[in-house]
């Protein structure tokens, strides 16, 4: 278990267990068989069991230190608020509570077993099927939070835990940068670890999706190669060559996929997590046609045999073909053949063969119409909220337009952040159908109610 220099923790895992003096009695009366495993810079962190839901959970808990300060309790909830809206998003640690007790605030959360990609690598190279296919896991996560608005800030080994399937779920986006929320981090202070951090952090400039996908790039050449790309004893010289060192070589092969992952410019860098790895496993597994293996060939059609035929019969004659074949579909088919002799004499040669027409192909099943999003009925705006930006990140506009719509008249006057996010939803799902009369004025109340957002802008500027 490592503590970044950013927040919290880097990973929850059941392999370590710190022997340190920590009240245990913090946590509401649900929460039994409380141990704390770890500390970070922002508080502490326990293992717990839910007695309520019947499950293992890991609890972060804000600093004794900070219970006075209302603002920045209140800005270490909405920060888990960030978090919890990714909760069932693909490959995401889920966020199953906030709350405060006895004056701190606190988060709980999915706890799991198989330690951080940190701990594999602290164990040894790990091979590339599984480096691959827990880059891609991640990639989906973070793919995700970028539409959903949230920014993790920290992407490393340690804040990627690993499930008892040895899946990859990303941790911590407790201290993301979340769209309407404020940062638990003061104006120009660099936050983040500094193997990991994107030229632009480095520099203390706000972090976007692009700061993301260097950090999982860095990632994936560590994985890779078993060490960071501007690996430095000094944390402050490793921060600077992000900013200034040229991208070393990594191999003929993945050079190309890292030159532009870890472009020093954010808008020369791939536009999504999922096409980085989709490159690197490109480059990574090339098509190989194995020595012995058989050559896969065109498809024979029905003039092959009879070119067979004609060459076999010309052969003896000292023949050369000299016209054109006529031929068609049906069953019998008459096919004629000019040729000259070696005399120079034309003649004509007519072959009538029977040929079976191929049975038409196959057509394929319909594919079902995609599932009509679930009645309101029961559900709260957040939750449809929620849903919305699910239906969004998997591009399915009209679906999202109807379950934003039902978010929006559920939270319409409560002055929640998220009726800002469901104003949002509905705005963007309007302005990719080309709605955009009705999508603009969401993303304007959307504007209005959390302030100016780089996403808002984007929507925006479909229907310009």
């Amino acid at each position: 278990m490592v503590c970044g220099q950013s927040g919290f923790l880097t990973g929850i895992s059941r392999k370590e267990e710190l022997p340190v003096a920590v009240r245990i009695d913090i946590l509401p009366d649900r929460y039994t068989e409380v141990r704390h495993i770890a500390r970070g810079g922002m508080g502490d962190v326990y293992r717990a069991t839910d007695t309520a839901l019947g499950r293992t959970v890991a609890v972060k808990v804000l600093a004794e230190r900070y219970a006075d300060s209302e603002d920045i309790k209140r800005r270490f909830k909405n920060e888990a608020l960030a978090a919890a809206r990714l909760s069932g998003a693909p490959y995401t640690v889920t966020i199953f509570d906030v709350g405060e007790s006895e004056g701190q605030a606190f988060i709980v959360m999915e706890y799991l077993e198989g330690g951080s990609l940190e701990e594999q690598l602290q164990a040894g190279k790990p091979q590339t099927a599984d480096v691959l296919r827990w880059l891609e896991q991640a990639a989906a996560a973070l793919d995700a939070a970028h539409a959903a608005g949230v920014v993790h800030r920290d992407v490393k080994p340690g804040n990627l835990l690993l499930d008892g399937r040895s899946d990859v779920h990303v941790a911590d986006f407790g201290v993301a940068s979340a769209v309407g929320l404020d940062s638990l981090t003061m104006t120009g202070t660099v936050l983040g670890t500094a193997g990991y951090l994107s030229p632009e952090q480095a520099q203390g400039q706000r972090a976007t999706p692009a700061s993301d996908r260097y950090g999982l790039a860095v990632v994936a050449w560590q994985l890779l190669h078993g060490r960071r790309p501007f690996e430095s004893d000094s944390p402050t010289a490793e921060a600077a060559a992000h900013v200034n060192a040229p991208i070393p070589s990594s191999s003929p092969e993945l050079d190309g996929v890292f030159q532009r992952a870890l472009a020093k410019d954010p808008g020369q860098r791939y536009p999504s997590a999922s096409a980085f790895v989709s490159d690197l496993r490109r480059a990574l597994e090339p098509p190989t046609q194995e020595l012995g293996a058989p050559v896969a060939r065109p498809r024979r059609s029905l003039r092959t045999p009879l070119l067979l035929f004609l060459a076999l019969l010309l052969l003896g004659g000292g023949l050369a073909i000299a016209g054109v074949i006529a031929g068609g579909e049906a069953p019998r088919t008459r096919t004629v053949f000019q040729v000259t002799t070696k005399e120079g004499e034309p003649t004509t040669v007519e072959l009538t063969v029977t040929q079976q027409p191929e049975p038409p192909p196959a057509t394929p099943p319909a594919s079902p119409p995609p599932a009509s999003p679930p009645a309101a009925s029961g559900r709260s705006g957040t939750r449809l909220t929620d849903e919305a930006t699910a239906l969004l990140g998997q591009r399915r506009w009209a679906e999202a337009e109807t379950v934003a719509r039902q978010a929006v008249a559920k939270l319409r006057g409560s002055g929640q952040l998220y009726e800002a996010y469901a104003e949002y939803d509905l705005g963007r799902a309007l302005a990719e159908q080309g709605k955009c009369r009705g999508a603009v004025q969401h993303l304007n109340r959307s504007e209005q109610l959390q302030g100016h957002r780089s996403e808002i802008d984007d929507a925006r500027s479909r229907c310009q």
